[in-house]
């Protein structure tokens, strides 16, 4: 019931965070947009969260998750319904960064409440499922937003987000309940602020959204701007990725408990990455019959290891410091979240290719980083040690 709820209440917010792209074409069509623009409109969600992550990672470890969550769900909700009745730049890109600075409070607090109902054997398949929350969002909202942006215009579409992350907070209000881990007393929640593990963790995982962001957040526009694709059926195929992606990331938890190992993967996962995103930017003019499977496979890879990262952020930190440990990862991924958009957009805008050349370098660094990270201590423990008692497994 935890994990469900957890999962559902983030795919909530997963759905602006992630979706968002599939309404590229129309807000740059309503808002008159230049690609730049839509850039920042697109990274605007990112960096409220960028700004929020941490804190409200802090307040979870003090208060009850579902407090937290859905505290922060519906503020954005209002936002959102609030964005969608905008007419220019200035007041969509503070509405949605609003959205994103207080539906952030999910992505620690939900993270927290799973990690405490699961011992240590099962924690990457219980991470896997929860993270999975990101891509059912992304797929939902890229198969509807579009259909939502026909019909109704972006108010409609930005009105049926607002209202979902709403229902979220209610789910997580109603459903989730405080974990029995024995590992809630509050020690030094800074600590992992000091560790340089969690530095080169969170630095070198979110190296990998560059290859993300390039892949998710753009295929739609991509396709679109560039390759004469209609909205509508590049809006499917950023739905199809991420319904595939779905799997990537419940197949690679399952792979992490049954080798034992958190880092490993990710590193193997960020190599294939880093190859798949240079194939794309190589294929940007090949026949769309050689190009599509191309973006599939880089943007499935670049989906498949963010809950392992979650995980390995948390069993470094451990004790009480959970919520602190995943809300200081994430901000450090928030950086990339917020800045490679714009940043992407600014490139792209004179080439595609080397837009997603560059993109393909992120992987790269994150390996190299993460070879210095040792594999979190606590992965080596016998099954029978886990923090949960054994009546609550």
């Amino acid at each position: 019931m935890i994990l469900g709820a957890g999962t559902l209440a983030q795919a909530t917010f997963s759905a602006l965070s992630v979706g968002l792209p599939a309404l590229g074409p129309a807000l740059r069509s309503h808002y008159a947009l230049s690609l730049g623009e839509t850039g920042v409109v697109l990274g605007a969600v990112g960096i409220g969260m960028l700004f929020t992550l941490l804190p409200w990672g802090l307040l979870a470890d003090r208060l009850r998750e579902r407090y937290v969550i859905a505290l922060g769900l519906s503020i954005a909700g209002l936002a959102l319904i609030g964005a969608g009745r905008t007419h220019s730049y200035g007041p969509l890109v503070a509405l949605l960064f609003a959205a994103g600075a207080f539906g952030a409070a999910v992505n620690a607090a939900s993270g927290r409440a799973v990690m405490g109902w699961f011992p240590l054997r099962e924690r990457g398949l219980a991470l896997g499922v929860r993270q999975t929350a990101i891509p059912i969002g992304g797929a939902t909202a890229a198969a509807g937003l579009p259909w939502l942006a026909s019909a109704g215009g972006t108010r409609l579409a930005f009105l049926v987000l607002g209202c979902s992350c709403i229902g979220g907070a209610t789910v997580a209000l109603t459903f989730i309940r405080e974990s029995p881990s024995t590992e809630s007393e509050l020690d030094d929640l800074r600590q992992p602020m000091r560790d340089p593990r969690a530095w080169l963790l969170g630095l070198g995982a979110g190296s990998f959204l560059t290859a993300q962001i390039a892949i998710t957040g753009f295929v739609v526009l991509f396709l679109h701007v560039h390759r004469g694709v209609s909205a509508h059926a590049a809006a499917l195929l950023l739905a199809g990725i991420n319904v595939l992606g779905i799997g990537a990331r419940i197949a690679s938890g399952r792979w992490s408990d049954r080798i034992q190992a958190r880092l490993a993967p990710i590193r193997l996962i960020g190599i294939y990455l880093a190859f798949a995103t240079a194939l794309v930017a190589a294929l940007t003019d090949a026949p769309l019959g050689i190009l599509i499977p191309a973006l599939v496979v880089a943007g499935v890879l670049s989906m498949a290891w963010n809950g392992l990262a979650v995980v390995a952020a948390a069993e470094t930190a451990g004790g009480g410091r959970v919520g602190a440990a995943i809300g200081f990862q994430q901000t450090l991924l928030g950086i990339f979240v917020a800045a490679s958009p714009p940043a992407f957009a600014a490139v792209a805008t004179g080439s595609w290719r080397l837009a997603f050349a560059l993109s393909a370098l992120g992987p790269v660094v994150g390996v190299l980083a993460l070879r210095a990270v040792p594999e979190p201590r606590s992965i080596g423990r016998r099954p029978e040690m886990s923090a949960i008692p054994p009546a609550a497994r």
